[in-house]
């Protein structure tokens, strides 16, 4: 199991990169009935490739982890100023929830079990919010034993949420979790997150029409060539320049992203998306050009960050400089970077990485545009 990448927690750099949850994959419906966002009529059909879509389980699943995690990353885990945003929205709301009670408790574990962080994917493998409560509420009256299950789908769905939650501490943490977000769910998140997607119709719009109309066509054969074929593709309030990517053998991939603000930065997700698309290729360049020693004392995962983010800028820059440009720009304004004029000299200086890393992944990029 792999682990998310850029989180620091509590002085340690986790390494949270896309998951291959295929054992979950079994209870996942891509046609799910909580995607309340209004659909555009080519993303219904299953015909179109990586259809843009959005999923309140998954805003609400990361909402939680937004809410009780410290994050220094140069690039957030969440949206930069997230949790603030939403206390205000829940202050006006008058809003008082289980997730505010549980809330020091909950943190409290996750600094003393950083890699729980982890169960930021388990919403991916999940067609609807009531499936994901099930699973963990019968993994948890089951004490984590895998034996007790019902079923043989069951228990391949036990066996991987027993390795993100191997102790009772750490189940303990799943029932709070999800209750309190149950609890969030009903008082709070599901009026507000209509609320949004009603207000940012218009944008999900401008995001199809960027993405299927200019980007998606130069972009396919890269994403044959690097096994990202077909999918879907979800905007997350929750998100910005960090993405999540949960892959599975049979093409029911997912890659969240963050959901601008407004039509006018559609294409914000699409230098998301590219940071995402890139970590197929990223990940052998970071293991080749870093040391034993520094894969032991984590800097070789700091190192990892940055090439994502300079991974993501060469990817651009091959449709276009002006992309690229544009990509440097929407990540140094994501890790908070003062800059004027061209970008890329602070670009490169805030994301260093070793010119054979960085040589690599340009040359695997161009390999795999060439389709070879």
């Amino acid at each position: 199991m792999e682990i998310l990448r850029g989180v620091r927690t509590a002085g340690r750099v986790l390494n949270v990169r896309r998951l291959p949850f295929a054992a979950l994959f079994a209870f996942a419906v891509f046609a799910a009935p909580d995607v309340l966002a209004a659909q555009l009529p080519g993303a219904a059909m299953q015909s179109v490739k990586w259809p843009v879509r959005t999923r309140e389980h998954v805003d609400l699943w990361l909402h939680g982890f937004a809410m009780i995690s410290a994050d220094t990353s140069p690039v957030p885990l969440f949206r930069r100023g997230y949790r603030e945003t939403l206390i205000i929205a829940r202050t006006k709301a008058s809003a008082v929830t289980d997730l505010d009670v549980n809330r020091d408790a909950l943190a409290k574990r996750l600094r003393e079990n950083p890699a729980l962080i982890n169960a930021q994917f388990l919403a991916f493998s999940f067609a609807t919010w009531e499936e994901l409560v099930a699973t963990i509420d019968a993994f948890v009256k089951a004490d984590g034993d895998a034996k007790k299950a019902k079923s043989r789908e069951s228990a391949a769905a036990m066996q991987v949420l027993a390795r993100i939650f191997p102790a009772k501490a750490d189940r303990d943490f799943a029932r709070t979790f999800t209750n309190a977000l149950q609890n969030e769910r009903d008082v709070f998140f599901h009026r507000w997150w209509v609320d949004e997607m009603r207000r940012r119709d218009r944008t999900l719009a401008a995001v199809d029409a960027v993405w299927h109309g200019e980007l998606q066509p130069k972009l396919q054969g890269f994403m044959n060539h690097s096994d990202q074929g077909n999918g879907e593709l979800l905007l997350s309030l929750a998100l910005e320049g960090e993405g999540r990517a949960a892959f599975d053998a049979h093409e029911k991939n997912q890659i969240a992203v963050g959901f601008p603000d407004s039509p006018d930065h559609a294409m914000d997700a699409m230098f998301a998306l590219a940071h995402e698309l890139v970590g197929q290729l990223v990940a052998p360049a970071v293991d080749d050009n870093t040391t034993p020693a520094e894969k032991r004392s984590g800097v070789a995962t700091t190192i990892g960050s940055y090439a994502l983010v300079r991974g993501g800028e060469l990817l651009m820059a091959h449709l276009s400089p002006e992309l690229g440009a544009s990509y440097a720009r929407f990540y140094l304004n994501t890790a908070g970077v003062e800059f004027s004029g061209d970008p890329m000299p602070a670009f490169s200086r805030t994301f260093q990485i070793p010119a054979p890393m960085l040589n690599s992944i340009a040359r695997q990029i161009s390999i795999s545009f060439g389709g070879i």
